[in-house]
């Protein structure tokens, strides 16, 4: 995975890459942009969870229009709004963001799937894992993962004094 800020217009608003990657750990979703096998835009929101490595994974149905669009064109974008805030007498607002260009993998072993599942439940359900895990073993045969591999990264942010 690249963290590259270099197409970023704003310069003076670059996030630093460790920030970036604690966004992307910690973010509670991201909106995940494809191409629809019609040619439109398609974009969704989406829990995920980080590997820590170069994956992203996101659960789904095993059928509909994201998997299509993915079958379709496999590259992918998936954007993740991490701390905002609307400073209304200053006409602005505080936040930071991160844009991953990725290449959407399906039809993964029932091995990655799974482990993909406990990270999941590891990051929204820390406190429940054990019966998470049967609900995911009960479940699985409805679930499909999404692996998002990583090919480059980018963060932007707006600081402003006063403003955590």
């Amino acid at each position: 995975m690249i963290y590259n800020n270099t197409l970023v217009r704003r310069q003076d608003r670059l996030l630093e890459e460790k920030e970036a990657l604690a966004l992307l750990q910690e973010g509670e979703y991201g909106v995940l942009s494809m191409v629809s096998p019609e040619g439109e835009a398609y974009g969704i929101p989406a829990n995920y969870v980080w590997d820590g490595a170069e994956s992203i994974y996101i659960h789904c149905a095993p059928e509909g229009r994201k998997l299509r669009s993915i079958a379709s064109i496999p590259q992918v974008s998936f954007c993740i709004v991490g701390k905002t805030q609307v400073v209304s007498n200053q006409f602005t607002t505080a936040y930071q963001s991160i844009v991953a260009k990725c290449h959407a993998h399906t039809g993964l072993s029932a091995e990655e799937r799974m482990k993909a599942l406990e990270l999941l439940l590891g990051k929204y359900s820390p406190n429940d894992q054990i019966i998470g895990r049967k609900y995911a073993e009960k479940s699985f045969h409805r679930t499909e993962i999404i692996r998002l591999d990583i090919q480059e990264i980018s963060g932007k942010c707006k600081r402003i004094a006063g403003i955590s």
